[in-house]
C-alpha cells in the first residue's frame, strides 16, 4: 500500500479510479477498505479518482498509544498529507462516524483543500458526547458507564470489523477513542468554511437530529436513512449512494478560476 507521512506517522491508503479525487475516511474500528466490502468504492471509480484512508491508530497506518497523536489538527495534517503525496491539490472528502468528524476538522482549518465534503453519522454541534446519554438511558446503563467498550462490542459484532480489532493494537484504538470522544463541535467554523456540504444519518441514530437541525441552520444540504440505527445507515450503501453520487456530481469537481 502507498503511503504518506505526517507528524512522524506513516498514513497508508489505496487509490483507485479515475476522475476527480474523492477521499474516503472511514469510522472507528473500521479501515479504508472497508468502503470497498460495504459496496461504497466500486459505485464511484468509473467516475472519480476514490483515495481510502486507513486513519492513524487503524489497519495499515501508525499506531500511537498517546492521545495527543490523534487530535483534530493532526487529523488533518493526516488527509492533507496523503493529498500532498497523491497529488491531489483539492478533493471531495466523505466521511463516516469518526471520519465525518475529521471532514468536519478539514473543512474548517483546510478549506481550501477540499471542494465539498459528504458527512455521514456525526454530530457536528456537541459532537461524540451527545449520543451517550441517550445511547446509555436506552439500554438502561449507569452515566458513568464507559462508553467505549459499549462502542466496541457493537463494532464486534460485525465479523469485518472483528476481524480488524483482533488484528489491531489495543492501546492505540483506546488513545484514538479518547481523543475522538472529547472533541467539541465544529458547528461555527463548519457554518464559516464555504465548504458546500451534505450530511445524513439513520433517523434512529442519536445523531440524526443535531446534524439536521445544523443543515437547516447552515444551508447544507441533508438527508436521512429510514428506521436505520448508526450501523444500519452505514449498512444501506445502496440507498445512500444514489443521494452521494449526485451530490458529488454537482459539487464535487474542481472548478475553474473563472468560475
Amino acid at each position: 500500500m502507498p503511503i504518506a507521512r505526517s507528524n512522524g506517522f506513516t498514513m497508508s491508503f489505496e487509490v483507485s479510479g479515475d476522475g476527480p479525487a474523492v477521499v474516503l475516511h472511514p469510522g472507528m474500528f473500521q479501515d479504508g477498505a472497508h468502503w470497498a466490502h460495504s459496496g461504497y468504492t466500486s459505485a464511484l471509480t468509473a467516475a472519480y479518482t476514490v483515495i481510502a484512508v486507513d486513519p492513524l491508530g487503524l489497519g495499515a497506518s501508525d499506531a500511537p498509544h498517546h492521545v495527543a497523536a490523534y487530535s483534530l489538527e493532526r487529523r488533518v495534517d493526516s488527509v492533507t498529507a496523503v493529498l500532498d503525496e497523491v497529488g491531489v491539490d483539492r478533493a471531495a472528502f466523505w466521511g463516516y462516524s469518526l471520519g465525518a468528524m475529521t471532514g468536519y476538522a478539514v473543512a474548517a482549518h483546510a478549506p481550501d483543500r477540499l471542494t465539498c465534503l459528504v458527512a455521514g453519522g456525526f454530530d457536528p454541534i456537541d459532537g461524540f458526547r451527545s449520543a451517550v446519554g441517550p445511547t446509555l438511558r436506552q439500554l438502561g446503563l449507569p452515566a458513568d458507564t464507559d462508553a467505549y467498550h459499549l462502542m466496541k462490542q457493537g463494532a464486534a459484532a460485525d465479523p469485518y470489523q472483528a476481524a480488524l480489532i483482533e488484528a489491531g493494537d489495543p492501546a492505540a484504538f483506546r488513545a484514538n477513542y479518547e481523543a475522538f470522544s472529547r472533541e467539541p463541535g465544529l458547528q461555527r467554523e463548519l457554518a464559516d468554511s464555504g465548504v458546500p456540504m451534505l450530511l445524513y444519518a439513520g433517523t434512529t441514530d442519536p445523531w440524526h437530529e443535531p446534524m439536521r437541525a445544523f443543515a437547516e441552520r447552515s444551508g447544507a444540504d441533508f438527508f436521512s436513512i429510514p428506521d436505520a440505527d448508526h450501523k444500519g445507515c452505514w449498512d444501506r450503501s445502496a440507498e445512500v449512494l444514489p443521494r452521494v453520487v449526485s451530490f458529488l456530481a454537482a459539487e464535487g469537481r474542481p472548478r475553474s478560476s473563472s468560475s
